[in-house]
């Protein structure tokens, strides 16, 4: 496989209920986040629930980085999908974990690419 990108997924707990629940503060954290990984932000969409929660998305040139925190339980997953060689996924990751104060990360990472032997190509019909 030829990876066109980079994908973590990061389970992060032990955060700060108040910086998972602050709309303004976690749409902060995952642009600089982006920024320190640097990476160049394009769009920015966030939206608060009701009691607590908060999702949002920042859309990169190279790709994005999206997050949902549950703030009752300490509990953000992230996701940080990078493609080519400029921005680095973990950077961002990183950034974000200790933004937040947490505790403990678990987080792996996923090559994205296209197949490269045409005998390997299938076509999957839904």
């Amino acid at each position: 496989m030829q990876a066109l990108g980079r994908h973590v997924l990061a389970e992060v707990y032990g955060c700060r209920f108040e910086a998972l629940n602050d709309i303004q503060k976690v749409e902060d954290i995952m642009v600089n986040a982006a920024l320190e990984a640097g990476a160049e932000v394009r769009e920015v969409v966030f939206h608060k629930f009701s009691p607590q929660g908060v999702s949002g998305v920042v859309v990169i040139s190279e790709s994005h980085l999206a997050i949902h925190t549950w703030p009752e339980l300490g509990y953000a997953a992230v996701d940080v999908f990078t493609c080519g060689e400029k921005v680095n996924p973990w950077d961002a990751c990183n950034y974000v974990a200790e933004a937040f104060g947490a505790e403990y990360v678990n987080a792996q990472e996923i090559k994205r690419g296209l197949m490269v032997e045409q005998e390997e190509r299938r076509v999957v019909n839904i």
